[in-house]
Order: structure tokens, then C-alpha cells, then sequence
């Protein structure tokens, strides 16, 4: 830190406290050129995350934005709000913690999908047509079908990456 008054970068700090707001720490130093003393502050840096849309669009990340498609996709259902905060959660938890910046929208959205599938299936069908954009009701019915059938490992997400890779 440089000396704001002989402008030496030499300086050792004195005292070290918490600020009055509870979120800076207050740094008392003393400059060892010329010995005089001044305070400094110390705050974390806010960096937001931003949600890349298909479109490409950077916009701000909003909690809300996924609390209402997770709601829609719970609408009469048995999943309680207490559920709904906890699948919110997890979901920040993961994606502040893997991206510093940046996430995509697909991104978030496939997290949501796993948190859902945990806690209610029809949810999770709700959610994913959707989330998957199915352009016609025999898409949505054969993910259905294989998730009802229950074949071998063919489980609604094999059904869905099989829907995916029939897009292609």
C-alpha cells in the first residue's frame, strides 16, 4: 500500500479491526519512510453473476427467475416451499461455486432439472418440456413412454439426451 503522503510503498500495519458495517476491516498503518499513519479499508469484491441466454444476451443473475419456473413446474403438487428454497440453493451453491463470472442459461437450467428429478418426477416432466422445448407432443410422449416402461437404464434423462441426439 502506498503512503498517501510520501507516496513510498513501505509501510506495516498497526492495528486490524472489523469496520462498523460488519463487512470491511479496518486497517490502521504506519508508513515506515516517513512514520506517519493512515487508515485503510478492506471489503470484499462484489463480482455478480451473469446468465449467457440462448440469444446470447449477458443479463444479471436473479434468484427469482428460477424460483418462478421451479414454482410453475411444482404448481398443484406436493412439493412444499421449504423444498423449493432447498432445490434454489443447491443450485446457487453449484453454480457460484463452479462459475466466477459467467453460467450458461442451458446450464442452470440443467441443474434445476437434477434437483427437481429428487424431488418430484412430475415436476421434473413439467419443468423439462420446457426447458427441452419439444416442437411436437410425440417428443414428450416417447420420454413418457420410456420413463413409464422403465426399459434397462433407460431412465427419463437417457430418454431425454435420446430426444437430444435425435435433434441433431
Amino acid at each position: 500500500m502506498r503512503c498517501p503522503y510520501c507516496r513510498t510503498d513501505n509501510d506495516r500495519v498497526v492495528d486490524s479491526r472489523s469496520g462498523e458495517d460488519g463487512i470491511t476491516i479496518r486497517r490502521r498503518r504506519e508508513c515506515l519512510q516517513c512514520k506517519r499513519r493512515f487508515t485503510t479499508y478492506e471489503r470484499v469484491e462484489d463480482t455478480p453473476l451473469r446468465v449467457i441466454k440462448k440469444d446470447g444476451r449477458r443479463v444479471p443473475y436473479e434468484r427469482e427467475n428460477i424460483r418462478r419456473g421451479i414454482e410453475k413446474a411444482c404448481e398443484k403438487l406436493a412439493v412444499s416451499a421449504a423444498q423449493i428454497d432447498g432445490i434454489i440453493s443447491a443450485i446457487e451453491a453449484e453454480a457460484f461455486e463452479k462459475f466466477d463470472r459467467e453460467v450458461q442459461s442451458m446450464t442452470l437450467g440443467a441443474l434445476v432439472m437434477r434437483e427437481l428429478r429428487k424431488v418430484n418426477q412430475v415436476a421434473y416432466v413439467r419443468f423439462a418440456s420446457v426447458y427441452k422445448e419439444f416442437k411436437d407432443v410425440s417428443e414428450f410422449m416417447e420420454v413418457l413412454e420410456e420413463f413409464l416402461k422403465g426399459k434397462g437404464a433407460a431412465t427419463l434423462s437417457a430418454a431425454m439426451t435420446m430426444i437430444e441426439e435425435r435433434k441433431k
